[in-house]
């Protein structure tokens, strides 16, 4: 079985296209959250997951920017996201904000070796807001695991790659969709190979400079823009 990993697709459509042209060979697909915030897109990006959903298995939670963006939850956020969630609020439709408040804040799955995962959005001891960096300490890792049953926990949130093995148990995060934070801008995703239980990081470019100018055209604060080019 081929596991698909994306997340933080944050209304980059163009980016979403480029990546589900890959990930879409995976027989099961692991989404975690942050469909929504900062870029132009968010009608686009949650129509699409509503059809694929229908379609194939995809398993998606909610993260902290869908959650501010359909509950108007957004204190505790930057000048610069908190804009881009009021902005997502007025431009969203109905079906697509409850398609938001449906999602479920974690999902469990089981692949055809018997092996077990938890998907979340941050960490299991703060669902949508604890960022896992890929440099915490194996100690700060082993005391996350400790709150999970399952054989590995797949994570999002930070937009950055990571793999961290304690004890035979995996905590993973496929990097950013359409925000990547880790200096390389173009889209990142990762897959999953259950027979051989390996790990499989993936990058790929898309039209990034549309992006951009939809974000500035959309009158979204220009730092969303630009922050692109760097992959931060």
């Amino acid at each position: 079985m081929l596991i698909g990993l994306i997340s933080d697709i944050h209304s980059n459509w163009e980016a979403l296209q480029a990546v589900w042209r890959e990930v879409k060979k995976a027989d099961v697909i692991f989404c975690m959250g942050d469909l929504v915030g900062y870029g132009a897109n968010p009608n686009e990006v949650v129509e699409f997951f509503r059809e694929q959903m229908k379609k194939r298995e995809v398993l998606c939670v909610r993260g902290n920017h869908d959650n501010a963006v359909a509950f108007g939850m957004d204190w505790g956020f930057n000048p610069y996201a908190r804009a881009a969630v009021r902005w997502h609020q007025q431009v969203m439709s109905i079906e697509n904000l409850e398609f938001l408040r449906r999602l479920p804040i974690r999902q469990l799955f089981t692949d055809d070796t018997g092996r077990s995962y938890l998907i979340i959005h941050g960490s299991p001891r703060a669902p949508l807001d604890e960022y896992l960096f890929p440099w915490f300490p194996d100690s700060e890792l082993k005391d996350v695991l400790s709150y999970v049953k399952q054989d590995d926990l797949i994570v999002g949130h930070t937009h950055m790659p990571m793999l961290r093995e304690i004890d035979g148990r995996r905590i993973i995060n496929p990097g950013g969709v359409g925000q990547p934070r880790d200096g390389d801008w173009r889209a990142a995703y990762a897959f999953i190979d259950t027979e051989t239980r390996e790990v499989i990081f993936e990058r790929v470019e898309y039209d990034i400079d549309k992006a951009v100018r939809k974000i500035i055209e959309a009158g979204l604060p220009k730092f969303l823009a630009y922050r692109l080019y760097e992959g931060y």
